[in-house]
């Protein structure tokens, strides 16, 4: 045996046996946070250290994960049964889609917070704003297919989707934190397009809306018809909203409201307000107008009186104790009594005459124009059904109904030129205003010109 195989073998010191030292919760806490936001995978180390780490409750990253920046002001909840709002935006989130478009958020905030009712968006358009009354167009390229129905994903179910493909027709409304939204989608030459009104989700007051002292009058009666009228866009829906607004705040009613969608929503203060939407909470118009003769109702508002069996259900709500407000597209209250009329055979429309001429209340035509200031204001035809009026329905001399509103000024009575004569006079609307949006420009003229 050579010496080496003989020398005896070297044994190490003995080291102190110190146990292992976990790190700290708060720095464990952190690197998974920095894990999950970096989004790359990490390495376990299944020792003693690492499984005591991984057996640690994880409540902070759960709240990283699911709570999202506090906001001053939470939003109103959307009516019952109604399409789920899209989620409010997050700071920090990308307002783009992956191709750069806007999203549609993006677009409807961008409208909202520059006073713009309408947003124009179609496949092979470049999106646009209707800006008090004109057409804008924004500094976004063309909308191709794919963008358009990223869109439609942000507002509408896939199932909502697939019914619009079917039908080529879609009628809606959804809800963000600072505005409800009208939807319609239709199709077209280029491709589908969409037009969305924005809804403010606070109601201003008839004071706001320098609305004639006569709406509040109106607005007290207990049965009997009241009809709003006028062009699509001339701010109808806002009236009616202002008046249904000042009955909730004075007086103890219960108030059902039947709409295709759901514009304004009230929230029931003095009054008790349900509203219903044709499509989800009913299927017609007519079948919900029956039915609520049945619920009790002080003041039935019917969105849109389409044609004869509405007309004839909200007369019978009228004459049976209800109060009935209702809209119609028609542009002066002389016009509106004819369009009822013309619904029906000759042979039915003189029972129609006594029937109007005993259940309206007032007609009130409305159309809007730009004010000096950039902004736009409001003006009306307005026809109380008094006694010479009611005489003139019932014998069909409508002609004559037209000759004797501007003389029953007291009455509140009053015709689109007086209006727009007062709000010239006010400094509000300019000459040129005046005689465009008059529907007698030659009798316009010459009360400019102090001749009537």
């Amino acid at each position: 045996m050579t010496p080496e195989t003989q020398r005896p073998p070297i044994t190490p010191p003995p080291m102190p046996r110190v146990p292992p030292v976990p790190p700290p919760p708060m720095r464990a806490a952190a690197d998974r946070q920095t894990t999950i936001e970096s989004g790359e995978p990490t390495a376990l180390n299944l020792s003693a250290t690492a499984t005591q780490t991984l057996a640690m409750p994880a409540p902070a990253m759960t709240t990283h994960i699911s709570t999202p920046p506090s906001s001053s002001s939470a939003p109103p909840p959307p009516p019952q049964g109604h399409r789920p709002a899209p989620p409010p935006s997050i700071p920090g989130t990308a307002r783009r889609l992956p191709n750069g478009a806007p999203t549609l958020e993006h677009l409807i905030r961008a409208a909202f917070d520059k006073g713009f009712s309408d947003v124009h968006l179609g496949v092979g358009e470049v999106p646009r704003y209707r800006n008090r009354g004109e057409i804008e167009s924004t500094e976004w390229g063309e909308t191709d297919r794919e963008t358009f129905f990223s869109w439609l994903r942000e507002i509408l179910t896939e199932a909502e989707i697939s019914q619009f493909e079917k039908t080529l027709d879609f009628d809606g409304a959804t809800q963000y934190e600072f505005a409800r939204v009208r939807i319609n989608i239709f199709d077209s030459l280029h491709g589908p397009a969409m037009v969305l009104r924005l809804i403010p989700l606070k109601i201003l007051t008839m004071e706001q809306l320098n609305l004639p002292p006569v709406f509040k009058d109106i607005c007290h009666y207990h049965k009997g018809l009241v009809l709003v009228t006028g062009p699509t866009g001339s701010g109808k829906s806002t009236t009616l909203a202002a008046m249904i607004d000042y009955i909730n705040k004075e007086m103890p009613k219960h108030i059902i409201t039947i709409e295709d969608p759901i514009e304004f929503v009230h929230r029931s203060q003095k009054a008790l307000i349900k509203h219903r939407e044709v499509g989800i909470h009913t299927l017609k118009f007519d079948n919900a107008l029956k039915a609520a003769l049945r619920e009790d109702p002080d003041l039935i508002l019917v969105g849109e009186m389409r044609d004869k069996e509405t007309v004839n259900t909200a007369l019978k709500a009228a004459q049976t104790g209800h109060l009935v407000m209702g809209t119609l597209h028609t542009n002066s209250a002389v016009k509106t009594i004819e369009r009822i009329l013309s619904l029906y055979n000759p042979s039915e429309q003189e029972p129609m005459r006594v029937s109007l001429a005993e259940s309206l209340v007032g007609v009130i035509a409305q159309g809007l124009c730009r004010t000096t200031d950039g902004k736009r204001a409001a003006f009306h035809d307005v026809l109380i059904n008094t006694d010479a009026i009611r005489d003139y329905i019932r014998k069909g001399e409508i002609d004559e109904i037209e000759a004797i509103i501007p003389k029953c000024t007291f009455d509140g009575m009053c015709t689109m030129n007086q209006s727009l004569y007062k709000l010239y006079e006010a400094g509000r609307i300019t000459e040129e205003v005046a005689l465009e949006m008059s529907p007698k420009p030659n009798e316009m003229a010459q009360m400019l010109r102090g001749r009537v």
